[in-house]
């Protein structure tokens, strides 16, 4: 049997099977070669890393540094999850062939059926696992730090900012990715000012790039006593995680300036009677961060410090993209507050993502982290623009 990048070139010394057996052509070829050679990345080398990571965390001493540790094991759970994914590919690939084989050497129409959905299924993992081999960045794969701002729109933006805060939390879970609460500050009367979560996983930051933007919602208020239809804004920011061994982000003791004071909670009541909250100054750069989750100052000290070389790597990296863009003789316009995406639930219910045009009428999935479907959509675009 001859075969093609992604298609099946049927045999020409047997008889082709009847109309319904175009599943064949929607099949990536499976040679005996395939494992070597098909897949973007060198499985070999994935799975030399993974020895060598298991056999780093085995030795005595691993745990001596807990944060270096837990990184470690999260790289390798996700040098593990990528290879299984592509050896379990190639399984449903190699078993798919041989019963396409046996449907055309019998011309049996009883496995249309089930080679059209497996084959339907087996394409989409394929498609899956090819956009995330499109993350190339230089911190596409590193956890990403997500902070939501609440915008205009009163108690109600306070409000969307929990609401969203659920949907990010809730794609995390669903693709079974670490997630880490930062930071939360209570609205006035209901919600959230600002929420900062941390999300793991393989690909982290390079998936949640897509969501960096305005966030739009329309909605009959809740807080509203005559019901009527209130619109929303929060902003969306994603950072890449700074990572031990960074060499772009040194932060000198004499360069902070660290003030404590007490957790509030809803409402603005305070929560804690000791003065646990962190709020960090980096004086050269100006900018400023304040933790409050944690009851211990130290943890919350932590935190502040994850997000504030988060918020340097990522000024680090737009000052080097102005300069490149200066060279260019581009422009670099600030992105940020345009609007990328309205999420309508009065007087119709629709979900649009204004940049690629994805849109779906399952509102109630979207805000329960169903989200996938926008961000790929916008990772195709984006391959589109650089194409």
């Amino acid at each position: 049997m001859t075969t093609s990048v992604m298609n099946i070139v049927l045999p020409t010394n047997k008889r082709k099977p009847p109309e319904w057996k175009n599943y064949a052509s929607n099949l990536p070829n499976c040679p005996s070669s395939w494992m070597p050679s098909w897949s973007v990345f060198d499985l070999a080398d994935r799975e030399k890393t993974i020895a060598e990571l298991e056999s780093e965390a085995a030795a005595p001493g691993f745990w001596d540094d807990p944060a270096r540790a837990q990184r470690k094991m999260q790289e390798l759970g996700q040098l593990q999850q990528s290879v299984e994914l592509w050896h379990g590919l190639h399984s449903q690939v190699a078993d798919l062939l041989e019963l396409a084989e046996l449907a055309i050497e019998t011309d049996d129409d009883s496995f249309a059926d089930d080679l059209t959905s497996e084959t339907a299924a087996v394409t989409a993992a394929l498609a899956r696992a090819e956009m995330a081999l499109t993350l190339s960045g230089p911190y596409d794969d590193r956890p990403a730090i997500l902070t939501i701002h609440s915008g205009a729109g009163g108690t109600d933006s306070h409000d969307w900012v929990e609401m969203l805060t659920g949907m990010y939390a809730g794609w995390a879970t669903a693709g079974k990715r670490p997630v880490q609460v930062l930071n939360t500050a209570y609205g006035d009367e209901a919600g959230l000012r600002t929420s900062t979560m941390e999300i793991g996983g393989e690909h982290a930051f390079g998936y949640l790039n897509a969501e960096v933007g305005v966030h739009r919602l329309v909605r009959m208020s809740p807080f509203d006593p005559a019901r009527r239809r209130q619109t929303s804004f929060a902003r969306v920011e994603v950072l890449p995680a700074v990572l031990d061994g960074d060499t772009e982000v040194e932060i000198r003791p004499d360069d902070l300036k660290m003030d404590f004071f007490r957790s509030s909670g809803p409402g603005g009541q305070n929560v804690q009677k000791v003065a646990s909250a962190v709020r960090l100054t980096h004086l050269p750069s100006g900018i400023v961060v304040s933790c409050q989750t944690e009851r211990s100052q130290h943890q919350n000290r932590d935190y502040a410090m994850r997000i504030l070389k988060a918020k340097l790597l990522a000024r680090h990296e737009e000052e080097r993209e102005k300069e490149l863009s200066s060279l260019r003789g581009e422009r670099v316009s600030a992105e940020w507050g345009n609007q990328i995406r309205s999420y309508v639930l009065h007087p119709y219910r629709s979900v649009k993502d204004h940049r690629t045009d994805h849109q779906t009428g399952n509102t109630d999935a979207v805000l329960a982290g169903d989200i996938d479907d926008f961000i790929e959509a916008w990772l195709v675009s984006k391959l589109g623009n650089e194409d």
